[in-house]
């Protein structure tokens, strides 16, 4: 069988799969339903709540497919075409199990589809099939591990540990304690150096960018930098490079010169009717005038920012520093920072600032 061939065929499956898991969903609710009519023997009120609150969880689940129904027709037609009907049993009974113990549904659809990158976003669900020509990581993600105090650490199987704490932080985190923060074995720090405007567009410095940068600095605290992007063109990303590349050159950097890439979540902002292909020429170019200016640099993102609005392909030289608050990571692509949390505390710091665990010897 050729490599096109078993690809088609793993579609079929995968298309076969996902019409078991929406009948499987109805089922599931309808099963519920059952399950409160029992319940009148116990305790009816409490119970009926919780049961209750049950279904209107599957019928949230249920809405986020986005299907319509000649989709629905044609997965049937193809399922069936694949003679599926006799898996049926086995993946409503592994659903049951897991959704009914709490597990999410995209958790669900990842673990069903390990071929593929799943990413829910703008109301439905995406399926990317894992590339073989993009570099993947290599990190056993059991050797992440979380200590008492919450952070995370990346360690060998000897217990020697293989990456380096460090922190992000900006105007929203105020005035900063940097005495305080160096002696919380904080090993670099990403500054924001400015943002672009979402609306008009204006390039502004962020506040405390000099107060940090130099707060760090003063305690031996390496430095990266970040710049939060909203440029909607090549030309616009080198002048945002340009504005940051002004506003470090008199300052020891020895990490990355970052660029911060996320959705805005309005449809207002200046990016939203930006394509793939735009997004990316502009990542790239900052990048490029970042590079030539003799600096390491780097994109910041989440799933969607580099499945769904990058294309990966373009930017396989730089280096990744990626977003995701959950365990185990989740991106089989090569990164060499992953940011595990929004919600740290650092002595110093008030209020809530986020954790970074680098895997890459910036300093060497």
């Amino acid at each position: 069988m050729n490599v096109k061939a078993m690809r088609r065929n793993r579609r079929k499956q995968k298309i076969s799969l996902i019409t078991n898991i929406i009948f499987s969903l109805i089922t599931l609710s309808a099963l519920t339903g059952c399950i409160i009519l029992l319940l009148q023997n116990y305790s009816l009120r409490n119970r009926s709540q919780e049961a209750m609150s049950r279904i209107e969880e599957f019928e949230s689940i249920r809405e986020e497919f986005k299907y319509s129904q000649a989709d629905l027709d044609s997965y049937t037609q193809e399922a069936a075409a694949a003679g599926s009907t006799a898996g049926k049993e086995e993946v409503l009974g592994e659903l049951k199990q897991r959704i009914l113990g709490g597990e999410s549904t995209v958790a669900v659809f990842r673990s069903l589809f390990p071929e593929d990158v799943v990413v829910y976003a703008d109301g439905g669900y995406h399926f990317f099939p894992i590339s073989d020509s993009l570099k993947k990581h290599n990190y056993v993600y059991d050797n992440f591990v979380k200590q008492d105090n919450g952070e995370v650490v990346y360690m060998d199987d000897t217990q020697e540990i293989h990456s380096a704490k460090g922190i992000d932080v900006s105007r929203h985190q105020g005035k900063i304690d940097w005495d305080r923060v160096g002696g919380n074995d904080i090993s670099y720090a990403f500054i924001r150096a400015g943002y672009r405007g979402s609306s008009e567009g204006k390039l502004v410095e962020d506040e405390y960018f000099e107060d940090n940068i130099k707060g760090a600095l003063d305690n031996d605290i390496a430095v990266g930098i970040y710049f939060y992007t909203q440029a909607v063109t090549e030309k616009e990303a080198e002048e945002e490079a340009e504005f940051v590349l002004d506003l470090i050159k008199d300052y020891d950097i020895s990490y990355p010169v970052v660029l911060d890439l996320e959705e805005t979540g309005s449809d207002t902002a200046r990016t939203a009717e930006m394509t793939k292909e735009e997004y990316t020429k502009a990542a790239v170019a900052f990048c490029k005038t970042i590079q030539s200016a003799g600096y390491t640099p780097m994109i910041y993102g989440n799933l969607k920012t580099f499945m769904i609005m990058l294309d990966m392909e373009q930017i396989e030289e730089y280096d990744k520093w990626f977003a995701y608050y959950d365990t185990p990571v989740y991106f089989p692509y090569d990164f060499a920072i992953w940011q595990y949390s929004s919600k740290g505390s650092v002595g110093g710091v008030n209020g809530d600032v986020d954790l970074n665990v680098c895997m890459k010897d910036y300093l060497q």
